[in-house]
């Protein structure tokens, strides 16, 4: 159960969004949606309206957290860092968030440039790549991923089980390069040979050392979820990837159509009290700090 202890532990969101339709271009949030988003989502009406800080930081409220990472949320204008530029322009007003994880199509050509241009705004952290296994070996794609490695980025996997043994091997290509597996490994479905698939891939790609994983994004696939539907993803993550390499993320506002904030953290910190009180404080915040490097840069 969640008690006084734990709650009082630091959180750090290690993957959330926010966007302003009124500033940013976000297609798949206006009109009727986006129907690849309204098949994994269901009615997503709910979130397709801004979400701004200040909605986030209401949302934060009786959580105890201390810092966040803002992931990529879906932008559809012809220049990418043009919503790191807004992102960052928020956490320099707001304090929120520390660590901006943005979006560049790697296999274009073009694509070092923008990166280092990513790296202009100093909460730049990291890049998400929707890994497909045709990626591995593409020319561009490998060029483009040595210089994000060069520019000392991490690269977010957004892999469901079917690709995590090819993206072992991209990870252990690059052994330099700190990648994360966003969402838990995208479980879609709640069978039990989906567990049994989903679980061995995990195994496979836990066994290159500088893969880490993001515990969220359980909604997408259970939209019903309780406490005790959640749990056996959770712990068998922790299990398989250890407590230095698992850190837990909200997906908010997505994972809003589920769930209360509050409720969904309450949950992790449930989950997770059986374990040291040093181990809970890593996953719940010191991992996240030292894999998305969440300290202070110089303006």
């Amino acid at each position: 159960m969640v008690t006084e202890a734990n709650s009082l532990l630091p959180f750090i969101d290690a993957h959330h969004h926010f966007y302003d339709l009124e500033r940013g271009d976000y297609q798949d949030m206006l009109g009727s949606g986006n129907p690849k988003y309204t098949e994994l989502f269901g009615d997503y009406s709910a979130i397709r309206r801004s979400y701004l800080i200040h909605d986030l930081l209401r949302d934060f409220e009786g959580s105890n957290v201390v810092k966040s990472v803002h992931a990529e949320a879906g932008w559809t204008g012809p220049d990418p860092v043009d919503e790191t530029k807004l992102v960052q322009q928020v956490a320099d007003e707001f304090g929120f968030p520390h660590g901006i994880v943005a979006f560049t199509d790697l296999s274009k050509p073009g694509a070092a440039t923008e990166l280092e241009r990513h790296c202009a705004y100093r909460n730049m952290r990291g890049i998400r790549v929707y890994w497909q296994d045709e990626l591995l070996g593409h020319a561009e794609f490998e060029r483009n991923l040595r210089v994000l490695g060069s520019l000392g980025l991490s690269c977010d996997l957004s892999a469901t089980w079917e690709a995590m043994r090819t993206a072992r091997k991209l990870a252990e290509a690059h052994p330099k390069i700190q990648f994360i597996l966003g969402h838990t490994g995208w479980p879609r479905a709640r069978t039990e040979q989906y567990f049994r698939d989903w679980r061995e891939a995990m195994r496979v790609l836990a066994e290159a050392p500088n893969v880490a994983v993001k515990i969220s994004g359980l909604g997408m696939g259970d939209h019903t979820w309780t406490p005790a539907s959640i749990r056996p993803w959770i712990l068998e993550t922790i299990a398989i990837f250890g407590t230095n390499r698992c850190m837990f993320a909200t997906n908010w506002p997505v994972d809003s159509l589920w769930s209360t904030f509050k409720f969904l953290v309450d949950t992790y910190r449930d989950t997770i009290s059986t374990f040291a009180v040093e181990e809970q404080a890593k996953m719940l915040a010191g991992n996240a700090e030292r894999l998305y490097r969440l300290v202070d840069r110089p303006a």
